[in-house]
């Protein structure tokens, strides 16, 4: 059918569709409107299919559950794998060897041979079956020390090189194959339409056109083209496109949310990076957590047996993410048919996979899903693994530590930041003598884990030190380098006190780090309500020193304060590693000629306001830089004033800070009651710390409250309550921190041990585990007191921070 024909049909059908009473069409597909797609013939080539076929019919029916369901390393031990030999596992976020994130490369190593062994030891019946090892590497190998990180998509998106992709792709995938993994999750062909999602930044674009022109060379970069008869190359590993599907269509930016959307724009925008994929032999595509008109996908069996496996010809199997399955309607983390029936193939069961194989193994043998619907599941597990080359013991690449951050690895990295970086503003004082006296200032100068983002050795990505980069540099490092080689001269200072006057300022600042939930935001406005990076602006420039601002982000977000408080500004998203590729741009030769140019162009549309979310092609649309806007040396422009009206912007919802840089945000205050008092404190800083003392003259509680939160999505998530602390008088008496949500559905754990412990007058952190409260019976739905510590005894606390947190290995439940 030609394209023409197709969209008469497709417009045809889907009038019929929307009309009066088509209330099923909002969450089901119609298969024939979609593209056609079909993975390539060499995946299922008459020698796999035999050897398939021979081991399948000596498997038990508990060994064909076992492949199905894929579970967390921080969950399973090696021992457990021997006995129940699931036919996967992952890590990703915090889970690395010995509960360490920063565990070395050999290391890694190691822990991976200690799973693949269990699942191969020897036990009869017919050839055993290996393991798939999957990772997120989703800006290169960034769970292991000393990888090569490259820009996240939002900023290979602006470089607009499908070429480059596809060597990024082959990088990554060799660094991984040196560790011993087999399989990423990767890549993201999500299309973000919301700046507020909190994974904005691990899509390329807003607009299909680019994530479509991205999702083969990825692919192919990261497996190779499959052949006939012969398992992937030694330097390559097996991807997983993600998140099917509308990941990045979800109402109000809302991550696990849902997409109210038509089925038109369902496949025409947030489809259009699997068809390429597919039909580049993407060997697995992982489900999203989201839903469509309220059906998640998990449970969707029109959008993943009917449309992904049907009509797209998809041959890999279908994966799901983090105990997605337990948010399908009816279902539960340890019990999940209707998934399994709709076209699950392996379900993500992190933590909870030892209940959800007994009881599907249950449902299996009660018929409730299908022997047929099991077989073709294990048929596209082990086709997937006969073809990543799993039964074979070869693997020339893993060990080979040297490849890990090479010098041409490191490279291509650096020319993925000369590409990703978007001139937004340049007033004549760009490109920067390499000559000249430079400071540097802004938290993000000096900070490879800020410049890194999310997924960076931890979930979150919070908590890393320069020192865990040990081939990285940072941006301060490399301006630094380049100003040397023209005879000029760099000084760091963050807060921007220089020694000697400079002859500019480059200031680096933006985001921290964040993944996921966590990164969900009410307002594209940077710093609302804290203008701190803005006034480090003005400083400067009432100085009479030329600003040049790096901006480090991972969405655009509304800036016209910082752009007009600057002579240039670069929107720089989230670098990684090198460094030195924004150096290479800003900084020219010693007469101020280019070294490099900037090619960047935005691939999302910058706001004019903080109250709108724009994507090119919208009714009205009218951002303030529009999508494909990128200023050059060749090809300057002028910025005039922006207006700094944000728009209506309502109240950000705080849910996650409640004792930060000596205050209590809003909507939480801090309060007092029974036998103890709070005074000021400082600790570094003018009162940024509170000293709590409780007399012991009866009972005293310190409670953070305020309206009630939903921190269930917090919980899944594993975050923690996390407090800096000093103890400045051991206490007498049991101590017990709470969470509360009214008077019958608080919870209560014992920290006695957590504070007794303490040395006298040293800072700590302690990070208490939100499922402990939950496990206890809080409502994590309805919290309206997240911290509550009290005792009846002496007792004196020091504290400089309470918030939630990531638990990077180093989060607990407290026991007496």
């Amino acid at each position: 059918m030609t394209p023409k024909a197709f969209a008469r049909v497709s417009i045809l059908a889907l009038s019929v569709a929307c009309g009066p009473g088509s209330a099923a069409w909002a969450q089901t597909a119609h298969p024939a409107l979609w593209p056609k797609a079909a993975s390539p013939a060499t995946i299922t080539d008459a020698k796999i299919e035999a050897f398939i076929t021979k081991l399948m019919s000596q498997m038990s029916v508990e060994e064909k559950v076992a492949q199905t369901i894929q579970a967390d390393g921080a969950s399973i031990t090696p021992e457990e794998l021997k006995k129940y030999r699931l036919g996967s596992v992952l890590v990703g976020g915090n889970s690395a060897p010995d509960n360490n994130d920063r565990a070395s490369a050999q290391r890694w190593v190691e822990w991976i041979r200690s799973y693949r062994a269990a699942a191969l030891e020897p036990r009869g019946g017919h050839q055993e079956i290996p393991i798939l090892f999957g990772v997120d590497a989703v800006h290169g190998h960034n769970n292991v020390v000393g990888a090569t990180l490259f820009p996240h998509n939002i900023g290979l998106g602006a470089a607009r090189d499908p070429d480059l992709i596809r060597r990024i792709a082959e990088v990554t995938a060799l660094e991984m194959a040196v560790s011993g993994a087999d399989w990423t999750f990767g890549p993201t062909v999500a299309v973000p339409r919301d700046d507020r999602w909190g994974r904005a930044y691990e899509g390329y674009a807003e607009d299909p056109e680019v994530v479509a022109s991205y999702a083969g060379p990825m692919t192919l970069g990261l497996q190779g083209k499959l052949v006939a008869g012969k398992s992937l190359a030694k330097d390559r590993v097996a991807g997983s496109a993600k998140h099917f599907l509308a990941d990045g269509g979800t109402e109000n930016g809302k991550d696990q949310g849902d997409a109210k959307a038509d089925e038109r724009d369902l496949i025409r925008l947030h489809n259009a990076g699997y068809p390429p994929a597919i039909d580049a032999g993407i060997l697995s595509v992982m489900v999203s957590f989201s839903g469509w008109n309220g059906v998640k996908h998990t449970g969707n069996k029109s959008l993943l047996t009917d449309v992904l496996k049907g009509r797209m010809g998809f041959q890999g199997f279908v994966v799901g993410d983090w105990n997605a399955h337990g948010q399908v309607e009816g279902c539960s983390n340890t019990s999940c048919a209707q998934a399994y029936n709709a076209g699950m193939d392996m379900m993500m069961a992190p933590d909870s996979w030892k209940g959800l194989y007994d009881n599907t193994l249950a449902q299996v043998k009660a018929g409730q899903i299908p022997m047929a619907r099991i077989d073709d599941a294990v048929r596209r597990i082990l086709r997937v693994k006969v073809k990543a080359g799993t039964f074979e013991n070869n693997r020339p690449m893993e060990g080979k530590l040297e490849l890990l951050g090479a010098p041409a690895h490191r490279a291509v990295a650096r020319e993925a930041v000369r590409k990703s970086l978007v001139l937004l503003k340049n007033e004549g004082v760009l490109p920067l003598k390499s000559s000249a006296r430079v400071l540097v200032a802004g938290d993000g100068a000096d900070d490879i884990g800020k410049a890194a983002g999310g997924w960076t050795l931890t979930w979150q990505g919070t908590g890393n030190k320069n020192s865990d980069f040990p081939h990285g540099q940072s941006i301060y490092a490399g301006i630094a380098e380049a100003v040397k080689a023209g005879g000029g001269s760099a000084e760091l200072a963050v807060d921007g006190q220089f020694k000697a006057k400079p002859d500019v300022a480059i200031v680096v600042f933006g985001e921290n780090p964040y993944a996921e939930f966590q990164g969900d935001i009410a307002t594209t406005e940077y710093q609302p309500g804290d203008k701190s990076d803005l006034a480090l602006l003005k400083k400067l420039k009432a100085q009479g020193i030329a600003v040049v601002s790096v901006f480090l982000s991972g969405r655009p977000l509304w800036t016209n304060p910082e752009i007009n408080a600057s002579d240039a500004f670069v929107a720089a998203w989230l670098p990684g590693s090198e460094g030195g590729g924004v150096a290479d741009v800003l900084v020219g030769d010693v007469a101020g000629k280019p070294r490099n140019d900037f090619t960047g162009k935005l691939s999302f549309s910058w706001p004019k306001r903080a109250d709108r979310e724009e994507n090119v092609g919208d009714k009205a649309y009218d951002p303030q830089f529009v999508y494909g806007y990128g200023l050059s040396y060749a090809k300057p422009g002028k910025v005039g004033a922006l207006s700094e009206d944000p728009g209506t912007v309502s109240a950000v919802v705080n849910v996650d800070r409640y004792f930060v840089a000596g205050r209590t945000p809003e909507p939480w205050t801090m309060n007092a009651a029974g036998a103890v008092t709070v005074s000021a404190l400082d600790a570094g800083a003018q009162e940024n710390a509170r000293q709590a003392v409780w007399s012991g003259e009866g009972t005293g509680t310190l409670s953070v409250l305020g309206r009630p939160v939903d921190l269930s999505r917090q919980t899944t998530g594993d975050m923690a309550v996390m407090i800096r602390y000093r103890v400045d008088a051991s206490p007498g008496k049991p101590v017990s921190l709470g969470m509360g949500c009214g008077e019958s559905c608080g919870a209560q754990v014992d920290v006695t041990s957590t504070f007794q412990g303490a040395k006298i007058g040293e800072w700590r952190t302690a990070k208490i585990r939100l499922s402990c409260f939950m496990a206890k019976g809080a409502d994590m739905t309805q919290i309206s007191a997240p911290f509550a510590l009290s005792t009846s005894g002496r007792f004196s606390l020091a504290f400089t921070e309470i918030r939630l947190a990531s638990n990077e290995g180093d989060a607990f439940c407290p026991t007496h």
